[in-house]
């Protein structure tokens, strides 16, 4: 299975077990789907959209995480010192 396609969250692996799939009817550039799917390795173009998709909700998931932990960081108060004089450049 494609490793960065399961997003797991709490220890529960949300790819696990059969989907739930519905019938969805999209117009989509035809170029696109075939270079995502070269991309990421995918045999179908089902494939190629799932994974870009988890992709997707992979990548939404780190930037939030990523900014939870900054506000956390701004939030504590600490202060930075650039001891090495590499700013003043």
């Amino acid at each position: 299975m494609y490793a960065s396609a399961m997003l797991k969250r709490g220890g529960v692996d949300f790819m696990a077990g059969a989907p739930k799939r519905t019938r969805k009817h999209f117009q989509l550039d035809a170029g696109k789907i075939k270079r995502a799917q070269r991309a990421l390795q995918a045999r179908t173009e089902t494939e190629a959209i799932e994974r870009a998709l988890d992709l997707a909700i992979t990548e939404h998931e780190k930037n939030r995480l990523a900014l939870s932990a900054t506000e956390r960081f701004i939030k504590s108060g600490i202060r930075i010192r650039d001891v090495y004089g590499a700013l003043d450049r």
